[in-house]
């Protein structure tokens, strides 16, 4: 946040628990608060508490895992939309005008190539793409683009324990065919892109970063 106020932007941070109803209520309420409305929702929150066989993966991982980055996801896009519903839209002779809510959730190239060793977090990821599809049906009619990126290996700490050692690091690029590790700036125009008007005709998609990692089902 300090770089971003270094940089002259104009930007307000807060602990939020998405896990937590009180958290996402309180977060929603000092957005509408401080911007006196709500048009963008960008979900990236979540965990991987778990490293190892899927079959070893207990049920309170499962838990959270889903939790967090899940079911959290989509209450967090259920409390936005009445935010974002309020914007409004009318309907002239040929068209619809309007300022259009947009939500970008973040999955992960895991929900289509598996990283070795993260289950529950691969099947999370996965779950995201569906749950993308039936947010951008049902949330059409409202004016609200619902999409989702798919961030290859992002050099981040979240992401460190896939390249922290040189070799593994050369394993994960194998599957590139950019052989470099991603950058959080690889991400954030195409999550600019997905929130603005220029890309008013598309819903329901998930744009891949991933530097050319496989990435079909």
């Amino acid at each position: 946040m300090n770089i971003l106020q270094g940089e002259g932007l104009s930007v307000t941070g807060t602990v939020c628990h998405v896990g937590k109803a009180e958290d996402r209520e309180r977060l929603v309420a000092m957005a509408v608060k401080l911007h006196g409305g709500i048009d963008i929702l960008v979900s990236n929150a979540a965990v991987n508490p778990f490293i190892g066989s899927l079959m070893d993966a207990t049920e309170e991982v499962w838990d959270k895992v889903l939790d967090v980055n899940v079911k959290a996801t989509a209450l967090m896009t259920k409390a936005v939309v009445p935010e974002m519903e309020k914007r409004g839209y009318h309907k002239c002779q040929f068209s619809f005008f309007s300022r259009s809510g947009s939500v970008v959730i973040v999955a992960s190239i895991g929900a289509f190539t598996p990283f070795p060793g993260l289950g529950p977090y691969n099947v999370s990821k996965t779950a995201l793409l569906g749950l993308t599809k039936n947010l951008a049906l049902e949330l059409a009619p409202k004016n609200i683009r619902v999409n989702c990126l798919a961030p290859g290996l992002i050099r981040t700490n979240f992401s460190s324990v896939l390249w922290k050692d040189k070799e593994r690091e050369d394993r994960m690029k194998e599957f590139m065919h950019i052989r470099r590790l991603g950058k959080p700036e690889d991400c954030a125009g195409i999550v600019s892109f997905l929130c603005s008007e220029d890309a008013s005709y598309i819903t329901g998609e998930t744009v891949v970063v991933g530097g050319g990692t496989p990435s079909r089902l």
